[in-house]
């Protein structure tokens, strides 16, 4: 029987593999939910949130988040749960003493890891940071989680090419900026400063303006001074950015993660490692998808001493030593030790090892 160009066990084992995934997330996700409900509703109550703004701007935006953030481990679960089952009706050696080679075996399940990976990459790029930005914009109004500061103090940026700014210190309250500079070369020659006692971003214009300042603009040897009260100047930098989670890089597609990192980079960041990090591990999570398939077929496709609980256990250990080393890399990039790159991508080099190793032990 050919659909799509399947044959029936590669359907049985994709329906398989794709019910159990779907099945361990609603279960695994409606409790996580209920959980989180019970802690918060006392917060929710106090805070007189609509009964729609819960279901739909929290709860529902949480749902996918917390999807994705456990799916390497609904993965493995699924894939050892099912084999384990398809190897103790001695399933597995009958499909084997058919004529099917292991390698063919795993083509179902991979084809099913294709589609997870891809709804992976997908929710994480682009549907999840829109999500995220509702469910923080709900808990800034309804629940204790306020935004933090980004910076106030010794506030020295490059905002353009050519154009670098200084603020000696910046209140968010009144958003208002004391002892500015803002400085414009051509190539390594300054052009023009500016000098003010203080700035205030101004509402209703929507922009900045200087008080008490001076300009100092150059033209070879000459020098122009113009003197003034006030003065509205653009400086390409905005009062949200001083107000700015810690985690505000989740609410930000791919695209827009890569802009922001451009920005942060001209700017002179300290918290690159950071953002390069969250780049690298939106495209490299996808792809453990196939390891712990893998690792999870090799592991639960023999009878082993403890049944399906000891396949499960055994598995678990592994999709654990992953999460902890992902964690373990990141750190290290974050204080310099590691690229980005590598620290995002290491721990799935190292497991693909290990998948390989696990696979060469599988019965053929």
């Amino acid at each position: 029987m050919n659909y799509l160009g399947l044959k029936k066990l590669d359907i049985y084992i994709i329906k398989k593999f794709l019910g159990t995934f779907f099945f361990a997330i609603l279960l695994i996700v409606s409790i996580a939910v209920v959980f989180d409900f019970t802690e918060k509703i006392d917060d929710f109550m106090e805070s007189n949130a609509p009964f729609k703004a819960i279901v739909f701007d929290y709860y529902l935006n949480f749902i996918p988040y917390f999807a994705v953030l456990f799916s390497s481990m609904f993965i493995f679960i699924s894939v050892v749960f099912f084999t384990s089952r398809m190897a103790y009706n001695t399933e597995i050696i009958a499909i084997l003493s058919s004529g099917v080679s292991f390698k063919r075996l795993l083509f179902p399940y991979f084809l099913s890891a294709i589609v997870i990976a891809t709804f992976s990459f997908l929710l994480n790029n682009y549907i999840i940071p829109k999500a995220n930005k509702t469910r923080f914009e709900f808990e800034e109004v309804y629940y204790h989680n306020k935004p933090v500061r980004y910076s106030d103090k010794n506030v020295h940026k490059q905002v353009r090419p050519g154009m670098y700014i200084y603020m000696e210190t910046y209140r968010v309250t009144s958003k208002t900026g004391y002892n500015f500079t803002i400085e414009k070369f051509k190539g390594n020659t300054l052009i023009s400063k500016l000098i003010a006692k203080r700035i205030r971003w101004d509402e209703e214009k929507a922009t900045w303006t200087a008080y008490d300042y001076y300009i100092r603009d150059f033209d070879g040897d000459n020098e122009k001074l113009t003197f003034g009260y006030s003065v509205d100047t653009t400086i390409y930098i905005y009062p949200d950015d001083f107000t700015q989670r810690d985690n505000v890089v989740e609410t930000m597609s791919l695209k827009k993660l890569n802009d922001f990192i451009d920005i942060q980079k001209m700017q002179g960041s300290t918290n690159i490692a950071q953002l390069l990090i969250e780049k690298h591990k939106r495209i490299a999570f996808p792809f453990s998808a196939f390891i712990l398939t893998l690792i999870g077929v090799s592991v639960s496709s023999r009878k082993v001493r403890g049944g399906i609980g000891g396949h499960i256990a055994y598995g678990l250990g592994i999709v654990f030593g992953y999460i902890i080393f992902l964690q373990f890399s990141t750190q290290y990039a974050v204080k310099g030790t590691l690229s980005p790159f590598l620290a995002a991508w290491l721990p799935n080099l190292v497991f693909s090892i290990i998948a390989y190793f696990l696979y060469k032990m599988a019965p053929k």
